[in-house]
């Protein structure tokens, strides 16, 4: 990362880091589309159970993983500064949170899954093609988080390119191993939707293995990366780590658990509405990787700009990249809404789950203009280290307005499925409104120190 000067150059600094953002994330998305499409392809139920089974898993790994992102935060800022020995101690401490963190998962994933599935009205299949591709992505937790904690590493350097790179030599590995253990080809077992869990796991601990490999060996990672700063555990960097970590990884759990529980909601319809409500979440989630990608470089370039205290650049680059998101998510919405029927048969050869995703994708263009505005003011918030009040503010946009809203209109006003659609929508817009204004008060309180 280099010091910018104007619009132009700090629109082209974005663009940068964005693009391999992007293609990385799209990257990671990919494995749940080969899960979801491979799955419909062998039964909508093998489908509706990897949709179960992942509106589960993913509130879990997201939240818990925004706390392994505040990594890139921490170590940008430090990095900001020249404290090169600083930025070591975060990635350090970074991996010990990685670790413990696989085994609390694991451990709760133990202790309450059937509980989880005893409260669901679930047809005994789907439930048991969700429980087994749970399972078979328990596997793969303890690499996951590890890569995570690593990639925020990554980026906090600014070398996002390296990330990508390795997503996208993984991708082969993950579509070969989906399509063998889904349909049981060339002498591997048919194990259906629960083979996309499988498939994911080994495809995690590749990821993981090049990642070592590759900030072992190469620099500046290398330089970062000595098995001396191992045996330096400090409980007080932990929590340096955890108090911006944990209001960052309630954030996003906050968010991502009002999609499950949508789907447990949506799960008393029958087989067609889950698939079709999964399919248009999918086809969404998948273009939210844009604002979503842009989000993750504003945390590192406006960590950076505020850790050399340009306090200027940080707010021209928060604004910068929410006008970003917003267009392109005008353009995104438009191009799905015109083509939502074409969208949605990617996902199923069923008509009556095209028409019913068709339905549903009308919402995307003001859930991804609402999703775009959230996203990215709460990045650059992060960016600032101001992570608690967006806690409360996201608590509140999602379970007191996204639920409520969302519930009254599928079964008072008789909206069905639809109603929680808007409800989301709803919800977001008010996250966004609310992050905004906080942004800006941020930013005049820290321009105001602004002595260069």
């Amino acid at each position: 990362m280099v010091q910018t000067y104007t619009l132009r150059e700090k629109l082209k600094q974005i663009i940068i880091l964005l693009i391999p953002i992007l293609i990385t994330q799209l990257g990671m998305f990919s494995m749940v589309f080969f899960n979801t499409t491979m799955s419909g392809r062998y039964s909508s139920t093998d489908l509706a159970g990897v949709a179960i089974g992942s509106s589960i898993w993913n509130p879990v790994f997201t939240g818990l993983s925004g706390i392994l992102l505040a990594v890139s935060p921490i170590a940008a800022q430090r990095f900001g500064q020249k404290q090169h020995k600083e930025v070591s101690s975060v990635l350090v401490h970074g991996i010990y949170l990685a670790i413990a963190i696989s085994a609390i998962v694991l451990f709760g994933g133990f202790l309450l899954l059937n509980s989880i599935f005893a409260t669901m009205n679930l047809a005994v299949g789907v439930q048991t093609v969700a429980k087994n591709y749970l399972l078979g992505l328990a596997l793969g937790v303890l690499p996951l988080f590890i890569f995570n904690a690593l990639r925020s590493f990554i980026y906090a350097l600014g070398k996002t390119r390296i990330v990508m790179f390795i997503l996208l030599s993984s991708l082969p590995i993950d579509l070969f191993l989906n399509y063998v253990l889904i349909f049981g080809h060339w002498g591997f077992p048919e194990l259906g939707g629960a083979g996309a869990g499988y498939a994911t796991s080994f495809t995690y601990w590749v990821i993981l293995m090049i990642t070592i490999i590759i900030v072992k060996t190469k620099e500046p990672f290398a330089g970062y990366v000595k098995f001396l700063y191992f045996k330096n555990f400090s409980f007080a960097k932990c929590m340096e780590i955890l108090k911006i970590g944990v209001p960052m990884g309630l954030s996003i759990f906050f968010e991502t658990s009002i999609f499950a529980i949508v789907t447990i909601l949506i799960s008393r319809y029958d087989v067609t509405t889950i698939a079709a409500y999964q399919s248009a979440l999918n086809i969404v989630s998948f273009l939210y990787m844009i604002p979503y990608s842009i989000s993750l470089a504003l945390t590192v370039l406006v960590g950076y700009e505020v850790g050399a205290k340009r306090f200027r650049d940080a707010r021209d680059y928060s604004w910068l990249g929410l006008f970003l998101a917003v267009v392109i998510a005008i353009v995104t919405g438009v191009f799905v809404v015109l083509f939502r029927n074409q969208v949605a048969g990617l996902y199923s050869n069923e008509a009556a789950v095209i028409a019913l995703t068709g339905q549903f994708l009308i919402y995307a263009l003001f859930f991804q203009i609402s999703d775009a505005i959230q996203v990215t003011a709460q990045a650059a918030l992060r960016g600032y280290k101001d992570v608690n009040l967006a806690f409360i503010m996201t608590l509140i946009a999602y379970w007191l307005i996204c639920l409520p809203v969302g519930y009254l209109l599928a079964n008072v006003v008789n909206l069905g499925a639809s109603g929680y659609w808007i409800g989301l929508t709803i919800g977001l817009l008010a996250a966004g409104i609310g992050l905004s204004s906080r942004l800006i008060f941020i930013q005049k309180r820290k321009f105001s120190r602004e002595t260069t």
